[in-house]
């Protein structure tokens, strides 16, 4: 029982955190508690990440409708994603450091599907998931080059802006968030938050820091459009009501 335990506590900590806390019960070592919290909250993505677009994948099944979703940013943060856990895959980075990565990119490619679908066209979806399905495949196979994996998240920061601004500047032109999820984007923004110091702790490579603090930057912005068109799409409805 102890083994199991102390196997469980391993997958959290590293020995030698392990032996500060539970040997030499030193629960002030510095460096451990960095340690100890990266780890924690890269478990508590990856949980999360399991159904973090779910919210956005029933709101656009339930309505029947992609409305306000543009499909091109939909492929940018698709091609982020991808990158990114690709390559960190590939340096055999900890998995607790990217492994959210697998579950928002099945999730990002369902939306980007569906999004397809009911733009009216099936056969275009079905096809879409086919060739992303092979292109994951040969990128984390061993056969695209490291370099390839490195250019490709390099430029992850450009398409991730790029990615974002189209998303904010059709929600500005529509005044509107249409089908996006509030809950996706607040749960998009904390993980990206949480992902600079876990990437700072357990990675230290730089272009995915940077990513990471670009993410935050537009999905802040796009969790401010929430806010701002959820009050004034209240405020208008409050008005309707005096006049009524």
């Amino acid at each position: 029982m102890a083994d199991f335990i102390k196997g469980i506590l391993l997958s959290i900590l590293s020995e030698k955190c392990y032996d500060e806390y539970f040997l030499n019960f030193n629960f002030l070592d510095v460096p451990c508690f960095k340690s100890t919290l990266s780890k924690g909250l890269g478990i508590g993505i990856i949980a999360g990440s399991i159904l973090v677009k779910v919210p956005q994948i029933l709101k656009i099944v339930g309505s029947k409708s992609a409305e306000g979703i543009n499909v091109y940013a939909v492929y940018m943060e698709l091609f982020a994603i991808t990158a990114n856990f690709s390559y960190s895959y590939v340096m055999n980075f900890p998995f607790s450091a990217w492994g959210e990565g697998t579950f928002l990119a099945i999730q990002t490619a369902i939306i980007a599907a569906l999004v397809l679908h009911f733009g009216g066209s099936s056969a275009k979806a079905v096809s879409f998931l086919a060739v992303y399905t092979s292109v994951v495949l040969a990128l984390v196979s061993g056969l695209t080059p490291k370099d390839v994996l490195w250019s490709m998240q390099a430029i992850n920061v450009p398409i991730i802006v790029t990615a974002k601004a189209i998303q904010i500047i059709t929600n500005y032109n529509n005044h509107s968030t249409g089908q996006l999820s509030a809950v996706t984007c607040l749960l998009l923004f904390g993980g990206s938050i949480a992902r600079i110091f876990t990437s700072i702790q357990e990675t230290g490579d730089f272009i995915i820091i940077l990513t990471y603090c670009v993410s935050t930057v537009t999905n802040g912005i796009l969790v401010l459009q929430l806010i701002w068109y959820w009050n004034v799409k209240k405020t208008k409805k409050d008005k309707k009501k005096k006049q009524s």
